[in-house]
């Protein structure tokens, strides 16, 4: 049984979406079979990793809003293992459509449970707030992986989100993890940078993952080009911290593949 794990963070520019990208084709390079799920209206997950999102027919707003069956949904990308089940900008409406749903928190759940089996791990890219699709996203999620930026402000929204997980922990899925904290965007260069790493370390110890990512502009140029960094630049620092990343997650989670 494959894993879902959410990347949420309602603040928006932290890294979220490159991490699902390039996360999502490491661990597929590391012979996982990996879907991504394109839970944020801005779509750019699917089009960084090549989904033209003009021509997109079934995306995962049909899955949500009209119950379409969600394998029908998953396109395959040019990474060998790595599919994803794209967005598309009718989701920002979603939120107001699923309102009158039965069980409207568990629709994600409910579309995500049955393609648990065909994939290692399922990787949600939330959109930047903490509205109810993200609510599903975390109601479907077995973990969640929090991207911070090193930044002054870091630790400044996680709080909330942090009640929001506890929120949905009491409510809607007691089985809720923190898979980790994950600093983005680090400059090694930057005493704040270390600062920050130390200041996030010291209340969640053990949930800081030891892999932070670099800053690196080839991140953002292979986003532009539909591509994982992986296939763009294989040697880069951001290419090489997301295969650190995802040897981290394999191997912290290694019970899963164990019969």
């Amino acid at each position: 049984m494959g894993k879902i794990i959410a990347l949420a963070n309602q603040k928006g520019g932290v890294g979220k979406t490159t991490t699902t990208i390039n996360l999502a084709a490491s661990l597929a390079a590391l012979e996982k079979k990996v879907l991504v799920v394109d839970a944020d209206p801005q779509a750019n997950a699917s089009s960084g990793l090549g989904v033209d999102i003009r021509n997109v027919e079934l995306s995962i707003y049909e899955c949500l809003v009209n119950g379409e069956d969600a394998s029908g949904a998953i396109t395959q990308t040019e990474v060998e293992g790595l599919d994803i089940i794209p967005s598309h900008i009718d989701l920002v409406g979603a939120e107001i459509e699923m309102l009158n749903l039965e069980n409207r928190e568990r629709i994600l759940k409910q579309i995500l449970t049955p393609l648990k089996g065909m994939y290692d791990f399922i990787l949600i890219d939330c959109s930047p707030s903490l509205g109810l699709i993200t609510v599903n996203a975390l109601t479907a999620a077995d973990s969640v992986i929090i991207p911070v930026q090193c930044e002054y402000f870091a630790l400044e929204g996680i709080s909330k989100l942090l009640n929001t997980i506890k929120i949905i922990k009491s409510k809607l899925n007691p089985a809720l993890e923190i898979e980790g904290f994950l600093l983005t965007m680090y400059d090694s260069r930057l005493r704040l940078a270390n600062q920050i790493y130390e200041e996030v370390k010291r209340p969640f110890r053990d949930l800081v993952f030891t892999t932070v990512i670099q800053r690196n502009v080839k991140l953002s140029e292979a986003s532009s080009y539909g591509k994982p960094v992986l296939l763009y630049d294989a040697d880069s620092k951001g290419s090489i911290n997301h295969m650190q990343l995802a040897q981290e997650i394999v191997e912290k989670n290694k019970g899963l593949w164990q019969h």
